[in-house]
């Protein structure tokens, strides 16, 4: 009504005093706080009330440098509009696909996303230029894996063999539904004349490494070796554990043995390996008597050479680039392309593996092995809640077992209200857990001390593990039992699934234990992991929370 007053500070720009006249009406976009009492606006962007007032108004990015203000980029979008009109707009998408999905034309959505008439229109808008992102990245990838089964040329290993039957018979289970689909699928691709490209994903604890070795044995049984690259040297060296475990005594036919067959021999390269080890490893990659390898990047550096290399696995493939999956696979030999598996343990929602993951066959493991206890999730919110998570702790090591403890950062943070494992190590020890064994893990030790704490934890020497997400993926302690994660509500819910999933992986009850300093009302993300051990289910809340625009990461 014209009676109240505001106040509205610009920086560094002096030429708003000449356009700023008195009597000329002008409309504000911007955050209004309170400042010594009074109602402050700073910065904002100024618009000349116009014809666009009074409609909603589209802001642009605008750079007082180049001189372009948000109103003059409006203007020229509105003109280019009004000169297409006589024209068209042409659109890719046939009216038929339209109708049948709920979309609007492209040059209605051009014009609903610039000058709206109502926030229902712009909503209409933004969702079928959504779909035509999501159309080209899709067209991309499908062009993409086309253009590979052309020019590339695979190996046709031959699946029929003694290996897998071997593997299968001398394991204490039977396989899974999901775990046998996923061998028969890359069987199949294994078989066949072009190069596997092939995504498998399942949930924690679902069984991934037994589908993998399954894969490598295919290559192996036809002559070729495998390699399994991991992302951290924790991690190979666990691989290459499990997959001895896996494999003991299962022996290779070899034509220059007097009995017809050898062990078959699995080997780890990391940096760690080091002097006559590495020489070892390195002529037996090239020679072919090394059968399947397990490592690092230390894999793709120069002088690793392989004899024929036949099919490769990935783990955690996002904490790889495109070039180093790309680096192993061109160590082949004789111009064929090995077969790639790319594994992770994050469920992924399936409309992201659609276009993420658009070049590359997907397999899914959505059961669990039998046996697996499913673990009981507690929110902790609040002081009165946390003692009784440190209670547990105190019961569960009582009973021989050991359990994590998770923090958000590695040192106090002025700045963000959160715990840090330091911090959090040196209270517990002094408080909560006083008297119990307790180990620090954070990215910042050195490699070989941070071997030594995860050595220590595993052998039963700690009995409470206090560290950052450093233990997200593949640290794999039968024996904890309890997963205290404090100030959980900084965690996303795909990272907290991932954390949950570290206890759980032996024959005992398992609990995880959400800590929040005191929450008023809701937590989705908490709620969600509290109500459901499902990883393909959360991923599904965690992409309904967080929106589309986080599909691929932006």
């Amino acid at each position: 009504d014209g009676s109240g007053r505001f106040h509205v500070v610009f920086f560094n720009q002096p030429w708003r005093e000449k356009q700023l006249r008195p009597d000329l009406q002008i409309a504000l976009f911007g955050k209004a706080d309170i400042y010594r009492g009074a109602l402050q606006m700073t910065n904002p962007i100024v618009d000349l009330i116009g014809d666009r007032t009074g409609r909603i108004v589209p802001i642009y990015p605008q750079s007082e440098k180049s001189g372009l203000s948000t109103w003059e980029i409006a203007g020229w979008v509105e003109d280019a509009l009004h000169r297409c009109e006589p024209r068209g707009i042409a659109d890719p998408v046939p009216p038929e696909v339209r109708r049948r999905l709920g979309l609007v034309a492209r040059h209605e959505a051009l014009r609903g996303i610039h000058l709206p008439e109502t926030m229902g229109e712009k909503a209409e808008a933004r969702r079928r230029l959504a779909f035509d992102e999501l159309l080209r990245v899709q067209a991309v990838l499908v062009m993409r894996k086309r253009a590979l089964e052309r020019e590339q040329k695979g190996i046709r290993h031959t699946v029929e063999g003694e290996l897998l039957s071997r593997l299968q018979a001398s394991l204490p289970f039977p396989l899974t539904g999901a775990q046998q689909r996923a061998i028969g699928e890359i069987t199949a691709d294994l078989a066949g004349p072009h190069p596997m490209h092939r995504l498998l994903q399942g949930d924690v604890g679902a069984g991934k490494t037994l589908v993998a070795v399954s894969a490598m044995l295919v290559a192996v049984q036809g002559s070729h070796q495998a390699a399994l690259m991991a992302p951290t040297e924790v991690l190979a060296e666990q691989h290459a554990a499990g997959v001895r475990r896996l494999l003991d005594g299962v022996t290779v036919p070899d034509p220059g043995n007097l009995f017809g067959d050898r062990p078959l021999r699995v080997e780890l390269l990391t940096n760690r390996v080091t002097g006559a080890d590495r020489r070892d490893v390195l002529a037996g990659l090239a020679d072919g008597t090394v059968d399947i390898v397990i490592g690092t990047h230390a894999l793709i550096q120069e002088g690793v050479a392989f004899h024929s290399l036949g099919v490769v696995v990935v783990d955690e493939q996002h904490r790889f680039g495109v070039e180093q999956r790309a680096a192993l696979r061109a160590k082949a030999a004789d111009g064929a392309v090995p077969d790639v598996l790319v594994m992770t343990a994050t469920p992924i929602p399936r409309t992201a593996a659609m276009t993420v993951y658009g070049d590359l066959d997907v397999s899914v493991l959505d059961e669990l092995p039998p046996g697996r206890t499913p673990i009981r999730t507690y929110w902790a919110n609040g002081p009165m809640m946390e003692l009784a998570a440190w209670g547990t702790v105190r019961e569960q090591v009582a009973e021989g077992r050991q359990a994590y403890v998770v923090c958000p950062l590695i040192e106090e943070s002025e700045k963000l209200e959160v715990a840090s494992a330091q911090e959090t190590f040196e209270r517990l020890t002094h408080d909560e857990l006083q008297g119990l064994r307790l180990g620090l893990l954070h990215g910042r030790l050195p490699s070989a001390e941070k071997e030594a704490v995860m050595d220590s934890f595993r052998r039963g020497e700690l009995d409470v593990l206090v560290a950052t997400t450093v233990i997200e993926v593949g640290v794999d302690v039968p024996n904890a039992t309890v997963m205290v994660i404090v100030d959980a509500d900084r965690f996303g819910i795909a990272q907290l699934h991932q954390l949950r999933g570290r206890v759980g992986r032996g024959a005992h009850h398992s609990e995880c234990w959400l800590v929040t300093q005191q929450v008023e009302g809701s937590n989705p993300r908490v709620e969600a992991l509290v109500a459901s051990t499902d990883g393909f289910h959360l991923a599904e809340v965690d992409l309904e929370l967080r929106g589309e625009g986080t599909l691929m990461d932006t």
